[in-house]
């Protein structure tokens, strides 16, 4: 990640060093909340070398990142200093004459910039786009979208014709009123989401104890390391665990923390507040995106399957810290409804609602399922007492085999027969359910 000039150009002067016959272009990084806000000043600087704008012939590509912003600092702040961070940079650009091309280092999940490609496009800041940009895809997201012919053929249509649509038809830019209000609800949000995550002194025990965030790491089903430093806390771990592990509870609060306390805010403060939200929603397609996104998240969570894993893996002196946190999902909830205007979650995607209402039995399930293994694992001497089954086949099987006789998916694993199976089957099941996760 970049900080300052001097990490582009010591990149630059590593070129030159090596004698690379043909330079390969330097692409800054700026993903952490003080990154993003210092961003423009270090281009700036850049720019203001001759040297470096003889070297890049009048074009520059800057990369934003939405990951670890997000686990900065949450996602509303986030997404709202990457959207001022562009304006800034295009104004930079502009000024020294250079062609300035955006790329999007998102993730597949909200938490990580995630979500339909046409309105995160179109969602851009004026100016931002100038019909190209870059976009990371990765994870399950390559699958997803470019894994048969004729979802690539889609995709590419996508980001076409949201590129061109951005440039012929610009998104409306934010009215005065709205950004200070945003600058306020944004440092609300940062206050709270580092007070819980970073601050709050149960926080990292209660993580690690109600999600399999720990399990993830010792399994590498990821393809990093879970943890940038071994013995790092919330801090050393990276993104994609982060919210991998909140997702899989169904909580997802790396994406909704922040939000309820930075709109109760402004809302406290003056009540009129809530009627410029409302209008923001309706009129600023940024605004909208970002509300529509966390609803989003919202309709695929679940107070009551968190509260289990709880009831299941947390120690009792716990408890109430997560029934702290669930007060504030709900809090968060209610409030992202009254600004979007709706009764009910999804009320404006009917669509999305019936597929998730349609997943969301199966999906139950592997939440049962992994919560119980996750507790076998962690209590070895946890047993579960078996009802009678429904299915007449169930009943005739031969169940006086012994388990690692039945279950031969893994003999290597260290916990006991099929366990470690089974939670890997749970997680890319409850993945799959909920699409965007990783």
């Amino acid at each position: 990640m970049a900080t300052a000039p001097s990490d582009v150009l010591a990149v630059e002067l590593l070129q030159r060093e090596c004698r690379v016959s043909n330079p390969l272009r330097v692409v800054p990084l700026f993903e952490k909340l003080a990154d993003l806000e210092s961003a423009p000043a270090a281009v700036a600087r850049l720019f203001s070398i001759d040297w470096y704008r003889d070297r890049i012939n009048g074009k520059q590509e800057v990369m934003i990142g939405y990951s670890d912003s997000g686990k900065d600092a949450g996602r509303l702040s986030a997404a709202w200093q990457l959207y001022k961070a562009q304006e800034e940079l295009v104004k930079v650009a502009k000024e020294y004459g250079v062609k300035l091309t955006m790329f999007h280092g998102r993730g597949g999940t909200v938490g990580r910039g995630g979500g339909p490609t046409h309105l995160a496009i179109l969602s851009q800041p004026p100016d931002t786009v100038h019909g190209s940009l870059r976009v990371t895809v990765q994870g399950e997201v390559i699958e997803q979208s470019f894994g048969e012919e004729h979802l690539c053929f889609r995709t590419l249509q996508r980001f076409t014709a949201a590129t061109l649509e951005h440039g012929m038809h610009p998104p409306v830019a934010p009215k005065p009123e709205w950004r200070a209000l945003m600058d306020e609800m944004a440092v609300v949000a940062t206050e709270e989401y580092r007070s819980v995550v970073f601050q709050e002194p149960r926080f990292v025990e209660y993580f690690r104890l109600a999600t399999p965030e720990l399990e993830y790491g010792r399994m590498n089903i990821g393809s990093r390391p879970s943890k940038r430093k071994p013995s790092g806390g919330i801090e050393s771990l990276r993104a994609i665990p982060w919210i991998f592990a909140w997702t899989q509870t169904r909580f997802h609060l790396p994406v909704w923390l922040g939000f309820g306390a930075a709109m109760q805010h402004v809302i406290d403060k003056d009540i009129r507040n809530l009627n410029m939200l409302k209008d923001m929603y309706n009129g600023w397609p940024f605004f909208r995106v970002t509300i529509d996104l966390i609803e989003m998240v919202f309709a695929k969570g679940d107070p009551g399957i968190a509260a289990l894993y709880d009831k299941l893996l947390v120690s009792e002196d716990l408890w109430s810290f997560g029934e702290q946190l669930r007060a504030h999902y709900e809090t968060t909830r209610n409030l992202i409804l009254q600004v979007a205007g709706h009764t009910d979650l999804l009320q404006g995607d009917p669509y999305l609602r019936q597929r998730l209402t349609l997943r969301d039995p199966y999906i139950t399930v592997l939440n049962v399922c992994q919560v119980y293994t996750l507790k076998r694992i962690r209590d070895p001497s946890y047993s579960v007492e078996v009802g009678p089954h429904l299915s007449k086949e169930i009943m005739e099987m031969d169940t006086n085999k012994p388990a690692d006789e039945l279950v031969k998916l893994n003999p290597t694993s260290e916990y006991a027969p099929g366990l470690e199976d089974t939670l890997i089957l749970t997680m890319k099941g409850i993945a799959a359910g909920l699409q965007n996760t990783g």
